[in-house]
Formats: C-alpha cells, structure tokens, sequence
C-alpha cells in the first residue's frame, strides 16, 4: 500500500504544478490584455 501513496506523492506535483502555473499566466494574460487595450506598457 506504500507504494500507492508514494506514486500518488509523486503524480500530485506536476498537477500542482500546471495549476499554479496556469493561474500564474492567466493573470499575466488579462493584466496584459488590459494594458495593451488601455495604450499602456505592463511594465
């Protein structure tokens, strides 16, 4: 039964992962898109 629990360790992270990452760059896109609409640079 332990080596269930350690593949389901190890498949979590790179879900983690993606799902942080796309809440990252959407972020990123909207801000983006907003500023670029607005005639503005992000920075």
């Amino acid at each position: 039964m332990s080596e269930f629990w350690l593949t389901l360790y190890v498949l979590v992270w790179p879900v983690l992962t993606l799902g942080t990452l796309s809440v990252i760059v959407r972020g990123f896109y909207r801000e983006w898109r907003k500023a670029r609409d607005e005639g503005r640079t992000i920075i």
